[in-house]
């Protein structure tokens, strides 16, 4: 059955084939009141890829609106950087599937210079401060709204200074003021993280990206407002 959408960013990861996983029409870039696509659905305009390789990583079929890569651990990410802002998505998660949207994030450094919000298919499994929807090894998810994998979810993330809040599904999932994140590798609630730097202090603007772990995910109606 075919899906009719106002664009859509499929996004592949696969070594053995790169199709695009189901069709998209031609149906005309209509984002909310006040809002951008960071996506045309035709081309890469706005958006580069990491690492950058003599091997083009990421095609685009125009007549789907597909956007596929064939390189694992690869991001994608958007040539413009953001501070404040309100972004909206839909995303569909294969099964197994890790992946997720970083956000003020250094592109040569995303897994220390920036932040991620998990997109995860957990299988069934509790994974804490790395669930689906979790802001990345710093907060957990509060309840998983998500549907079954391959079913479409919306994610809504937004960032004004120090707070950031994560909805799935309409449904606030986990919320953070990275003020009271002041120690290194160290949560308020006296966990551990990753982080070399305490995130108060990693930079409140950088750029959006989509993560590669080496499985399918497809993104589309992705939608940014400017606070």
């Amino acid at each position: 059955m075919k899906i009719l959408l106002t664009f859509t960013l499929i996004v592949v990861f696969s070594f053995l084939n790169l199709q695009a996983t189901h069709h998209a029409s031609k149906a005309k870039v209509n984002p909310p009141y006040g809002f951008v696509a960071l996506f045309d659905g035709k081309s890469k305009d706005g958006w580069f890829t990491n690492p950058r390789g003599a091997q083009e990583v990421w095609k685009v079929d125009p007549k789907t609106g597909a956007l596929a890569r064939s390189l694992q651990n690869g991001y994608i990410w958007t040539e413009k950087e953001y501070a404040d802002f309100i972004l909206d998505l839909e995303y569909k998660l294969s099964r197994g599937c890790n992946s997720g949207v970083f956000y003020r994030t250094d592109p040569s450094n995303p897994l220390q210079g920036g932040f991620e919000i998990q997109l995860l298919d957990p299988q069934g499994v509790d994974r804490g401060k790395h669930d689906h929807g979790a802001i990345y090894d710093a907060v957990a998810p509060t309840s998983k709204p998500a549907g079954k994998v391959g079913d479409w979810d919306k994610l809504r993330l937004r960032v004004k200074g120090d707070i950031v809040r994560v909805w799935v599904n309409g449904v606030k999932v986990a919320e953070a003021d990275l003020s009271k994140w002041t120690t290194a590798q160290k949560n308020p609630d006296g966990s551990k993280n990753k982080f070399k730097t305490a995130l108060n202090d990693l930079p409140k603007i950088g750029h959006i990206g989509f993560q590669d772990r080496g499985h399918n995910v497809s993104f589309r109606n992705v939608f940014l407002k400017e606070l």
